[in-house]
């Protein structure tokens, strides 16, 4: 399983990196994790523009998911016609919400290119990948998403506040994607973000392998983030998201 970080900036695009989207790949299929706005054109470094097999979309902010709208422009007006429809798992209002921000009601809907499946707790199969999804600690609607093959796995916490949930998502896993948007201050908001401290104490207690710490906001310096996190006992490797960075699972 080959892990690349298409995009790993938190809430807006930032200099050297669009919003979230991951790419995993097994036995030639291609699934993203989350698919945030300026992802589309970054991706293209990595696959062909038809590629795509899979989404996993973690909730609907449009870090994470916006560039769907650009997409299904590239699938349904291709010079070659339209593309056979992607699966997409997402928050059951994943239709209405794209459509909406799309806002062309004169065509029909985005499921002309997407077959969209809702998502709850639990596990399912997407091509040769065993998908686990768990409910983060987030305002809306948010999963964070368990990806194994081959006896490898990869947990992603997408945007999250500190939760059980996720330590339990992660444990074991080889590689987790955590997000760390805050630098540990007092008087964060609660049940929003984690910082670089709490994401180490998350994948500490996890066990997991190794840390990547992501969702980096811009205006934040990650080099202080990567600090917090060292200040917090995970014994493995840690080092902060990079586009375009890649980890080969094996």
């Amino acid at each position: 399983m080959k892990v690349t970080i298409v995009g790993c900036s938190g809430s807006f695009p930032g200099p050297d990196s669009p919003s979230s989207c991951y790419l995993l790949e097994a036995e030639g299929f291609r699934m993203l994790l989350d698919f945030g706005n300026g992802s589309l054109g970054a991706l293209q470094r990595h696959i062909g523009l038809y590629d795509v097999d899979a989404i996993c979309l973690s909730h609907l902010h449009a870090d994470h998911c916006l560039d769907m709208c650009s997409y299904h422009v590239v699938r349904t007006y291709s010079p070659q016609g339209p593309h056979p429809r992607v699966p997409v798992h997402a928050p059951a209002d994943a239709p209405r919400r794209l459509g909406r921000a799309y806002d062309m009601p004169a065509e029909p809907g985005m499921e002309t290119s997407f077959d969209f499946a809702p998502l709850a707790p639990g596990t399912f199969e997407v091509g040769p990948f065993r998908v686990t999804a768990a409910p983060m600690n987030h305002p809306v609607e948010t999963y964070g998403f368990r990806v194994s093959y081959g006896g490898r796995s990869v947990a992603y916490s997408a945007d999250t506040g500190e939760t059980d949930e996720l330590v339990r998502l992660a444990a074991g896993a080889d590689l987790l994607l955590c997000e760390a948007s805050f630098p540990d201050v007092p008087g964060l908001p609660a049940d929003l973000h984690l910082t670089g401290r709490q994401a180490a104490e998350h994948a500490a207690r996890a066990g997991a392998g190794a840390l990547v710490l992501t969702h980096l906001v811009p205006w934040h310096d990650p080099a202080r983030i990567l600090a917090d996190a060292s200040r917090a006992g995970f014994p493995g490797r840690m080092e902060l998201a990079r586009s375009g960075a890649v980890y080969d699972l094996g």
